[in-house]
């Protein structure tokens, strides 16, 4: 019961409050923000799906640019999560000050956390949404949504959201240089980020390879994702929704302990 104490989080209306000044924050400076993520979508959808697209046959007679739309909703989302709970929670940590700041009004530090979290995947899910969109609109050109099931895409995508917030968050809280997120960024995301099964079918590659890919917390993304868009939900679905369940709680737990020790010493 002590450690179930020690664990459960202190939580308020604060969560929310921090929340808020994130979203102030980005409302001030959206012109600068969100220019280059309306672009780089579309850039990298067209680039891999008229033009790569044309080269890569597989084997299952599917068009590439099918294939990599799941990819692209599940990768990009996961970018936005990770550079504003990893880079942007450092920032607000050290650099800043804000979360010393914010513990001195009666907001707790799993407030704080829970705050960020909830705004990493508050960018998160807009910009699942708007690649999701674009999809849509490029569907009767380049066929990448092919069922009504893909608008579950966009409230599922908080799950990953929180997901991968945490964790970026968790990795922030032992940071102690802004140069080491270059070990976060090749040892953690660059890992997803090729063998999430995005960029080629997972089932072709190595029994090995695809046990440890198992537990690569984007594949499990990418897989729900592609049943949804295809219109083929089933158990699988739920499978891999009941992973990410899992996985979400326990990184959750993982970035607030961990925090707790940062903000605290």
């Amino acid at each position: 019961m002590t450690v179930f104490a020690a664990s459960r989080p202190d939580l308020s209306s604060g969560a929310y409050r921090v929340w808020q000044r994130n979203r102030d924050v980005l409302l001030r400076l959206w012109k600068s923000e969100f220019l280059a993520q309306l672009i780089e979508p579309v850039i990298v959808i067209l680039a891999l799906g008229i033009g790569l697209g044309q080269f890569v046959e597989l084997e299952s007679g599917e068009e590439y640019v099918t294939f990599l739309a799941p990819g692209l909703l599940a990768m990009f989302p996961m970018f936005s999560a990770v550079f504003e709970c990893a880079w942007g929670s450092y920032v607000r940590l050290e650099m800043q000050g804000t979360y010393k700041a914010i513990m001195a009004t009666p907001v707790s530090v799993d407030d704080i956390i829970t705050g960020e979290i909830l705004w990493g995947t508050t960018r998160s899910m807009v910009n699942g949404a708007y690649i999701l969109l674009v999809a849509a609109v490029l569907s009767p050109w380049l066929p990448m949504v092919e069922s009504p099931w893909a608008i579950l895409v966009v409230p599922l995508g908080a799950l990953p959201g929180v997901l991968f917030s945490s964790v970026s968050i968790a990795f922030a809280s032992i940071a102690r240089a802004m140069s080491q997120f270059s070990y976060f960024f090749n040892l953690v995301i660059n890992p997803m980020f090729w063998f999430g099964g995005a960029f080629f079918p997972f089932a072709e590659l190595p029994q090995w390879a695809q046990v440890l890919g198992w537990f690569i917390p984007l594949t499990h993304v990418v897989e729900m994702y592609r049943d949804l868009l295809q219109g083929t939900p089933g158990w699988g679905t739920i499978g891999h929704f009941a992973w990410l369940l899992v996985a979400t709680a326990l990184f959750y737990l993982v970035a607030l302990t961990s925090m707790r020790r940062r903000l605290v010493d």
